[in-house]
């Protein structure tokens, strides 16, 4: 079962990306990344994996944020291409944590939960926004 609460973003960074569900969950999705890795790092004393999943999971957000000023359609598809593979790669470092015991199933659901989540909502993105041209 997933903390609750989890994914919510302190007060003042949600407010000011509300209306941008893709930017807001990627982006909580990288605070709760972040503070994964450094748990594992503090409890668990595992450096390499977690250094794995941190540039991962945190290169969404901010490819994602790259992507809103991207020069032209092509520029933002493919930042959202290289976001898609990033949170695909985000996705295997967690089934590899979860594989060797350094993350209880509880946990990995959660996390796994909202990677595929996000994986998708940028799959449908690139979808439409390829249809679209």
């Amino acid at each position: 079962m997933c903390p609750r609460n989890i994914f919510v973003l302190k007060t003042f960074n949600y407010i000011s990306m509300k209306n941008n569900v893709i930017k807001t969950k990627s982006f909580a999705f990288s605070v709760q990344i972040v503070k994964l890795c450094l748990k594992l790092r503090e409890n668990q004393r595992e450096f390499i994996l977690s250094m794995q999943l941190m540039r991962s999971g945190t290169t969404i957000g901010a490819l994602i944020r790259e992507a809103e000023h991207a020069e032209n359609k092509a520029d933002f598809i493919h930042k959202f291409a290289i976001a898609q593979k990033e949170a695909n790669e985000t996705v295997y470092w967690l089934d590899l944590l979860f594989n060797t015991d350094f993350i209880a199933k509880d946990a990995y659901a959660c996390y796994n939960k909202e990677a595929v989540e996000i994986l998708k909502i940028i799959t449908s993105i690139i979808k439409t926004s390829k249809a679209n041209r």
